[in-house]
């Protein structure tokens, strides 16, 4: 719970990149347990009191905190405001003073709060006004962040969600005209109005950090133990890692599974060095926990009827169960992807539309000023538009050639695959630059185009994450088979940005969307088909992949090296299937060698083989239980059905073939 308090307080002071590998590897054992520990150092009050906190505020809950007396939570979303939170409907509070005492009064229904049944401080999202003016000037109204104990007055907690079968606590925390005095305000009077600040530092964590790290960790799992499972398991007399589509969703998993790292690696570093970028936080949490849903069904695929029996034997049904709550919470996918990633970026990222838009709000008095900067940054942005159109057909007759006359084994040269690929992106850069400038001419109508939204943040996506991924290869090269995943993952990300710009510019909307359209087509596309070269990985690329994941490299150990291993001798599915991986390759590839010499086993072979058929033997099993209800366990109990088949038999005269 500590992790992100500074040491001074009694915390570990931990840095991002540290509780995102933590955060990882408890997802490979618990997904419960990811959740727990992730509020508290993501979307908690505790690095907020450490940074916004009075000193009093510091000095009461940081070391209270920090050893786990008080247990945080954070409450935002209420039953009106779910991806909307900010907009703190049913969250009121009104500045009063009573007694002599400044404060506020406050009535609020939270809900979906992780931690709240059993936390001990609840840090709240306000919508504070001051209609009397009681602030005068020390502070402001707006978002503000109160701190409030479990037992504070009117303040109820206990009652709990479900989500779906997880067990980590989720509840609901309620109050009506609840009196705050300003001492609770997280920061104090002067913090009042100063929530959204605080929420955003606090959102890119718990959205770009905390969220993926749960999905970077169901790769790992995925890749050590399915990878390890396809191997173990059999049919027909071969391991099932042998068959084509077991290989297809093998390496696909794979890829994934190296996007989301990577992707994990670099929002680490942005948010290490004291940045809290929304639009790239909403890009992780959309992306990659998308993708670890894609990582579980898949994996599921491959494991089968050991995927779906519940049990001590079973590591994917749990996850398969959390991915879907990491989907929806904090700003559900579907609404992250067709607003806030676009929506939120397009302006603020622009060199100049900002600056051009701010001089349309100036005041009458600055009016001569306003209208000079507002034709200055007119001219801008035109320049800017023709620049990203000119770059956008020379990249993308370059990108059309290169990626033409390139060799289908060129990736195995680092110094290539990069050079090649980077190229790539700032191809598919230059074509996003120039469909944003063309959004422009949809003007407010754009928040109402989610459709064009959607595809231009899945493009945005996959150029992020592409360049995440050459990032993560080149401080990582030279581990065995990493440049055969990193050219499966770059060819995926390029083509799925590839095809959703070209599908934008087959529907831009709006009056003038004919003309946008055709001049998106002409700049991103200008040959046609020609200058849309990127495609899937081949079917060499994807058993190539394949073979690595399951199979005792490099690749392999990279992705295991984060996973949760129990003591050797414990019984522990994923740890047991992992270190049966190597003896049962070696096993086969003795069989193999005996089939083509055409000759017995020698002694030390057959005791290879024979370790590997018990191992395989106990590693397929699935749990089977006597009774799965109190009342099946019950003495003398007969299930319904048996009870019927009892009562028709009693009437008949033969009672059994025999």
């Amino acid at each position: 719970f500590a992790l992100k308090i500074p040491k001074e307080w009694g915390g570990k002071g931990f840095s991002t990149h540290a509780v995102s590998a933590i955060l990882a590897k408890l997802a490979t054992h618990c997904f419960d347990a990811n959740a727990t520990v992730a509020v508290p150092n993501s979307l908690g009050p505790g690095e907020l009191l450490a940074r916004y906190g009075t000193d009093e505020q510091k000095q009461y809950f940081l070391p209270r905190l920090a050893d786990g007396t008080l247990i945080p939570c954070f409450g935002l979303t209420g039953p009106h405001s779910g991806s909307d939170a900010t907009s703190l409907i049913q969250s009121d509070a009104v500045v009063e003073e009573r007694n002599g005492e400044l404060g506020i009064v406050a009535s609020f229904k939270k809900r979906y709060i992780t931690l709240a049944p059993v936390a001990g401080v609840v840090g709240l999202g306000l919508n504070l006004s001051d209609p009397k003016g009681l602030l005068k000037g020390q502070g402001e109204e707006g978002f503000t962040v109160a701190l409030l104990e479990r037992d504070h007055p009117g303040l109820r907690m206990g009652p709990r969600h479900m989500p779906l079968n997880a067990a980590f606590m989720n509840g609901t925390v309620e109050g009506e005209e609840v009196w705050i005095p300003m001492s609770n305000i997280l920061g104090g009077r002067d913090r009042c109005g100063f929530g959204w600040h605080m929420f955003v530092e606090c959102l890119a964590e718990g959205r770009g950090v905390s969220l993926p790290a749960g999905s970077a960790g169901a790769g790992r799992i995925l890749v050590g133990a399915v990878g390890a499972y396809s191997r173990v398991r059999k049919q027909f007399r071969v391991p099932i890692a042998e068959f084509g589509g077991i290989q297809e969703a093998m390496s696909l998993a794979g890829s994934d599974a190296l996007i989301t790292i990577a992707g994990c690696d670099l929002m680490n570093a942005i948010v290490d060095n004291h940045e809290a970028p929304m639009v790239v936080s909403s890009i992780m949490k959309q992306n990659c926990t998308e993708r670890g849903r894609r990582m579980v069904e898949h994996g599921m695929d491959i494991a089968a009827g050991s995927a779906i029996c519940r049990g001590d034997n079973n590591y994917m049904a749990n996850g398969y169960m959390s991915l879907p709550i990491a989907i929806t919470v904090e700003g559900a996918n579907i609404m992250t992807r067709s607003f806030q990633i676009i929506g939120q970026g397009l302006t603020r990222c622009h060199p100049h539309m900002l600056e051009l838009i701010q001089s349309l709000q100036a005041p009458r008095e600055e009016e001569d000023k306003a209208t000079e900067t507002f034709v200055r940054q007119f001219y801008k942005v035109v320049n800017h538009g023709l620049s990203n159109f000119a770059r956008s057909i020379t990249r993308g007759v370059g990108a059309t050639v290169s990626t033409a006359t390139r060799s289908k084994t060129a990736y195995k040269d680092g110094n290539k695959l990069l050079d090649y690929h980077e190229k790539q992106l700032l191809r598919l850069s230059a074509n996003f630059a120039l469909t944003a400038d063309l959004c422009f001419t949809l003007g407010g109508r754009l928040k109402f185009e989610e459709l064009l939204m959607g595809r231009l943040s899945d493009a945005m996506g996959a150029i992020f994450l592409g360049y995440a991924t050459l990032h993560h290869y080149s401080r990582q090269r030279g581990v065995e088979g990493l440049e055969a995943i990193t050219e499966h993952a770059m060819l995926r990300l390029e083509k799925q940005a590839q095809d959703a710009l070209n599908e934008a510019s087959q529907n831009f909307p709006g009056p003038l969307g004919p003309v946008a359209s055709t001049v998106m087509k002409m700049g991103c596309f200008p040959l046609g088909s020609l200058t849309r070269p990127y495609k899937s990985p081949n079917d060499q690329l994807t058993k190539e992949v394949s073979r690595l994941l399951t199979t005792p490299s490099g690749l392999r150990d990279m992705f295991t090296d984060g996973i949760y291993m129990a003591p050797e001798g414990e019984v522990h599915q994923v740890s047991d299937l992992i270190r049966a991986l190597p003896i049962c390759v070696e096993a086969d590839k003795i069989a193999s060698v005996l089939r083509r010499d055409k000759r017995e086993p020698t002694q030390a072979e057959a005791d290879i083989i024979a370790k590997a058929e018990a191992l395989r033997d106990v590693l397929i099993q699935v749990d089977v239980f006597p009774h799965l209800t109190p009342e099946e366990g019950r003495e003398g109990y007969v299930r319904p059905a048996l009870l019927g088949t009892e009562e028709r038999l009693a009437a008949v005269d033969r009672k059994s073939f025999a």
